[in-house]
């Protein structure tokens, strides 16, 4: 007997590129939902990968929703951006409600309960509409990636004195964040699992001076004091999530040292 396909949205980002051979890996066929045509790639033995184009900001029945969740029974939803992740989420429950599926997994961020800034409540958002779902679901609270603290980074680096909002964070590896969705996606749903941060809790003028030193730059930083409700949840750890918590291995210096260092250490398992 052939089993479904695991449905993938966000299959083609930074966390989606980790996970797709890990599934592929374990001997699942993946679907991998993607607003733009993608090619399927070289299929070989073993696992196949589909594409199939739809999306999930639309939430009509013509857009490829429904038919990209038709006949599979395990939906892992990555897909998301800087707004609209409720939206989004709410129409692939719609059409996953329709289709039967028996496990829903959704990646959602650290402290999305607690920080009012528009991009943790569009994720508290989300995580209702899959807790409300009546859909048996599994949802994983990660920190904040390497990747999108480096891209910050770099932004902020380009300017010739640095701002430093005075809050810490506890950046982890997306690798990391990949190996633990493909477990749970294929294991039983679970409920809101723990957390899952990096090793390490970083000031923030600690985790730039940290980019600024392997890539040979210097510049003056300038503390500034994050304003209003966010500042003061910054201010109190409320981002981070110190107890009952998965810790990565990987740290943010290791990440550095493997993206700009020719003699960059191997990567931890």
């Amino acid at each position: 007997m052939t089993t479904p396909p695991i449905l993938l949205t966000g299959g083609t980002g930074t966390l989606g590129r980790h996970v797709l051979p890990l599934l592929r890996a374990t001997g699942h066929d993946v679907r991998v939902l993607s607003r733009h045509p993608q090619p399927d790639p070289p299929q070989g033995d073993g696992a196949r990968v589909e594409y199939v184009t739809g999306d999930l900001l639309k939430g009509e029945d013509g857009d490829g929703i429904q038919s990209a969740v038709d006949g599979t029974e395990i939906v892992l939803h990555l897909a998301g951006g800087p707004k609209g992740d409720e939206v989004a989420t709410r129409n692939l429950v719609r059409a996953a409600s329709r289709a039967g599926v028996r496990h829903l997994v959704l990646i959602s961020v650290i402290a999305a309960d607690r920080v009012p800034l528009g991009y943790f409540t569009s994720k508290l958002a989300a995580e209702e509409a899959v807790t409300a779902s009546g859909l048996p679901w599994t949802v994983l609270r990660a920190a904040q990636f390497h990747d999108l603290l480096l891209t910050v980074v770099e932004k902020m680096a380009k300017l010739p004195v640095i701002p430093v909002p005075g809050l810490r964070l506890q950046p982890v590896d997306s690798r990391e964040v990949a190996a633990r969705l493909v477990e749970l996606t294929l294991d039983k749903p679970a409920g809101l699992v723990p957390d899952l941060a990096g090793p390490k809790v970083y000031e923030s003028a600690d985790a730039i001076r940290a980019y600024l030193r392997v890539t040979g730059r210097k510049r003056p930083l300038l503390p500034v004091r994050m304003p209003g409700k966010a500042g003061r949840v910054y201010r109190a750890d409320g981002n981070l999530s110190l107890d009952g918590t998965d810790l990565g291995t990987r740290t943010w210096e290791e990440f550095l040292e493997s993206r700009f260092l020719t003699d960059a250490v191997p990567p931890r398992p």
